[in-house]
């Protein structure tokens, strides 16, 4: 064992007596001719057997050294509560002006991208964004009829039955008579062969393309993408998708598009296949809505969010009610916690043994 090899402070008190079966304990022998520990003899006398204190593993510098180090922590604490009041307030302001550079660098991150040359969109203030605020069944309605009458012509949406529609935008009745509309293949019948049949309440959106070289045919190569989860599935939600809708512009100087592409900013690469799929007065809403491209779009985004969670409002019920649950059981339970385990708690359990 090599005695102070691994300490950080240096030792100045004199070794003690050794023990008497260490070399050198003989009779007479006292703690006065013994050197300061960590000096140079002290070691030497380690590394060659002489010191029994080290031989043995009980040389007093380590337990001098475990009493010393917690008193050094104390020490630079002290020192930093014993700062100046000028000097606290300094440090507290480059903290702050640090955080708010942080910040600062962040939000324009968030803002624009610069490794992708993707336009971000901004954060719309939409009604059912609110802690407790239900979505506008109304512009669900709407946008069904912008899904029908605009997107269907080219996305699908596989996910999403015509009894979905039951109770949120449209009743039974409505719901029959817009499945009815479509055209389903079925079968095979007796025969063997399929035929096509009117829509029913179980069937689901009817495809546009009956598979996906179909539709990649048809856009140039590109493959339309499913709108069941698309507000989900895509980074911003309702703000990108509606950004998009409303954000084709003509290209900047020096940014050539070819002809088959159109320029969109909030595209990822500025170049997207599909044309400009929404403009003023496309359509007539059914309740006498002007039909604006920004309310298209918001009316479309809406039914596409109701469509991607349409437990969206029974969440939110629920979670009121849970609020008022937990609102009642609070007293209750810190009732419970003061005035009978607090009791529990804080009583004293003692052993006696038997005599």
């Amino acid at each position: 064992m090599l005695c102070l090899e691994a300490c950080c402070i240096p030792c100045t008190r004199r070794l003690p007596a050794p023990p008497p079966s260490s070399p050198g304990a003989g009779e007479g022998s006292t703690g006065s001719n013994w050197v300061p520990l960590g000096s140079t003899s002290h070691r030497a006398g380690v590394d060659s057997g002489e010191c029994g204190w080290g031989r043995r593993g009980g040389c007093p510098c380590w337990s001098w050294q475990a009493e010393r180090l917690p008193s050094v922590f104390q020490a630079s604490m002290s020192s930093l509560s014993g700062m100046s009041r000028g000097r606290k307030v300094a440090l507290s302001a480059l903290g702050v002006l640090a955080a708010g550079g942080a910040g600062l660098a962040l939000a324009l991150h968030t803002a624009v991208s610069a490794s992708d040359l993707q336009l971000h969109p901004p954060s719309y203030a939409w009604s059912h964004n609110g802690l407790l605020a239900s979505l506008d069944h109304s512009s669900i309605r709407r946008g069904y009829q912008v899904y029908k009458q605009v997107c269907a012509a080219c996305h699908s949406m596989d996910y999403l039955a015509f009894r979905n529609l039951i109770g949120v935008s449209h009743t039974e009745a409505e719901a029959k008579a817009l499945a009815e509309e479509a055209e389903v293949v079925d079968g095979p019948d007796e025969n063997g062969e399929m035929f096509t049949r009117p829509g029913k309440l179980s069937d689901y959106f009817p495809k546009p393309y009956p598979n996906h070289e179909a539709a990649r045919a048809a856009n140039n190569g590109a493959l339309p993408p499913d709108l069941s989860y698309i507000i989900s599935a895509r980074h911003g939600g309702e703000d990108y998708v509606f950004s998009l809708l409303t954000g084709y512009c003509d290209p900047p100087t020096g940014v050539v598009i070819r002809e088959e592409l159109h320029y969109n900013p909030y595209f990822p690469g500025q170049a997207i296949t599909m044309a400009p799929p929404i403009y003023d007065e496309i359509l007539e809403f059914e309740d006498g809505t002007p039909a604006t491209m920004s309310q298209i779009a918001k009316d479309v985004c809406t039914f596409l969010r109701w469509a991607a969670e349409p437990e969206h409002d029974h969440r939110k019920r629920m979670g009121m009610k849970m609020l008022m649950m937990i609102g009642l059981l609070t007293p209750l339970i810190y009732y419970l916690k003061r005035h009978k385990w607090s009791v529990l708690k804080s009583r004293k359990i003692a052993y006696r043994p038997p005599k």
